[in-house]
């Protein structure tokens, strides 16, 4: 099933849209006649299904970038936020990357409430999502890795697309923490992309707890 509400954020958008369009309808009708409030109901429905027509349509599997591979060369697009300075990934990253030469980007989903990325108020959680990226880099440097990284949309999935327009992957890490501690697990998340981009992913579950300091 396609869905146009691919976000909380989407979503907290929708809700508010809704609650507009039923009170333009009844303030038109209160103010203006039923003939005023069937008008305005006309267009606004006409509107809002033109809005989910275009999303469904925009909805496609997201191709990476045909680039030329040189001898060896492997390109690996990890997404993760809170796990990305956890060990386990690190680990799964060095895996990959023996006996090639590794191109990694790390990208860390700024990940906020909807109410405050409705009113663009996410300075804080990119903040905390850049000095933790930076954290991850430093240690996949100091085991031999170079990676670059950035910071992403706080929708995981967005932030997956986002980078494959400019980063031709060969394969998708996804990190989360286990299973009835993740947000992205309750999301889908995971199944979500194997079903959306034409890229071979990886889950890597990221146990912090259990992990030493």
């Amino acid at each position: 099933m396609i869905n146009p509400l691919r976000s909380e954020a989407e979503a907290f958008r929708f809700l508010i849209a809704s609650i507009v369009y039923f009170g333009a309808i009844v303030v038109a009708s209160v103010t203006g006649g039923k003939w005023v409030g069937l008008g305005v109901f006309v267009v606004l429905s006409a509107a809002g299904v033109g809005w989910w027509l275009h999303a469904r349509r925009d909805e496609r599997v997201a191709k990476t970038t045909p680039r030329p591979h040189a001898p060896g060369e492997r390109r690996l697009l990890v997404i993760a936020n809170e796990t990305v300075a956890g060990h386990t990934l690190r680990s799964m990253i060095l895996e990959k990357s023996l006996d090639v030469r590794e191109e990694v980007l790390v990208v860390t989903p700024a990940l906020n409430s909807p109410l405050k990325h409705w009113v663009s108020d996410d300075d804080g959680a990119r903040a905390a999502a850049q000095e933790r990226l930076d954290r991850s880099l430093e240690q996949l440097a100091d085991a031999g890795v170079q990676a670059r990284g950035e910071i992403g949309d706080g929708d995981p999935l967005q932030a997956i697309e986002d980078a494959l327009r400019t980063f031709g992957a060969d394969e998708i890490i996804i990190s989360t923490h286990p299973e009835g501690r993740s947000p992205w697990f309750e999301r889908g998340v995971v199944d979500k992309a194997r079903e959306r981009f034409a890229v071979p992913i990886t889950h890597v579950v990221v146990d912090l707890e259990r992990e030493p300091a």
